[in-house]
């Protein structure tokens, strides 16, 4: 591997496996050895769209309790989650503006953007990486509708922006990209856990509410401790007829008034509803607020027939 493809963590367009990945596994530090120096506080793939119609929901009643849940290690064991006010945790004390908001953690390569040290005529950036003394123009395309996507997000949510890539690649892509300050918090690869290979996105080390946290990231290897918490989307290189960030619109606003994202969001490895094996989850929605509209109106009736 040279030294460019170890800056930027991004999947193949052929198997779409990450391309810096080591077949080494790693055993999972635990917990409070996880971390090395958090940058805290920084302010700041179709199945292309299909995949979105094939994202089920499960209705757990004790999804109250997922808000707790440990990290796997590798062992197979759990490691404890970060108690509050852990000095451990990668981003900082919430915003006044962002305290009644959900976090959106939302990727970069090949979610957001797609770059290449290859020379691209229609590059919308290109920026500088100097490596190992020498620099490097890096080519970089942006996803169609990202800028609508990110400006709707930062209206909805508290949105932090977490990449594998190295800040001296993904940092100065991040000022090109969020021209609106969208993003309140940017991780790079040194927030991530290093897990059999893989570069992980621990979600427990946040400090944020687990019921209240979305990932949105094109692989799957980054959310493996938190699938539940995943909206996955496509892997995008330069598809300039794509629309899966524009479509996903509706359904964030539509998740972000729900009290409790699990009662949503659910891994497919989870077993389906077979009540409504193609519903999708902007549909679950949809009819779980049709059913607190119809609940309301029966108990506001029989107050009624109470009261005569």
């Amino acid at each position: 591997m040279d030294a460019t493809s170890s800056i930027i963590t991004q999947v193949s367009r052929d198997d779409e496996q990450l391309s810096n990945f080591s077949p080494e596994k790693v055993q999972l530090p635990r917990a409070e050895n996880e971390l090395s120096t958090p940058d805290v506080g920084q302010p700041g793939k179709k199945p292309r769209r299909g995949l979105l119609r094939t994202l089920l929901c499960c209705f757990s009643r004790h999804a109250s309790s997922k808000s707790s849940k440990a990290s796997v290690g590798g062992d197979g064991q759990c490691s404890p989650q970060l108690s509050p006010g852990s000095p451990y945790f990668l981003l900082p004390p919430i915003r006044h503006q962002d305290m009644h908001k959900k976090c959106m953690v939302i990727d970069l390569d090949e979610t957001l953007v797609h770059s290449s040290f290859k020379p691209i005529n229609n590059a919308d950036f290109v920026v500088p990486v100097e490596i190992d003394g020498t620099v490097h123009q890096v080519y970089v395309l942006k996803r169609p509708y990202v800028d609508e996507f990110l400006q709707r997000m930062g209206e909805l949510y508290e949105c932090v922006l977490f990449t594998a890539s190295l800040a001296k690649y993904a940092d100065p892509v991040a000022d090109l990209l969020d021209r609106w300050g969208v993003f309140r918090a940017r991780l790079f690869r040194e927030s991530c856990v290093f897990h059999r290979g893989n570069y992980v996105k621990d979600l427990n080390k946040l400090g944020r509410d687990l019921q209240k946290v979305i990932i949105v990231d094109n692989s799957p290897a980054s959310y493996i401790f938190h699938p539940d918490n995943a909206v996955p989307v496509a892997s995008w290189f330069d598809d300039m007829t794509d629309s899966e960030l524009l479509d996903l619109i509706p359904f964030f606003e539509k998740l972000s008034k729900v009290d409790n994202v699990y009662t949503v969001l659910c891994n497919s490895n989870h077993p389906y509803n077979t009540n409504t094996p193609t519903m999708t989850t902007a549909g679950i929605i949809n009819s779980q607020q049709q059913q607190q509209h119809n609940n309301l109106q029966v108990n506001n009736h029989s107050t009624l027939n109470a009261g005569s």
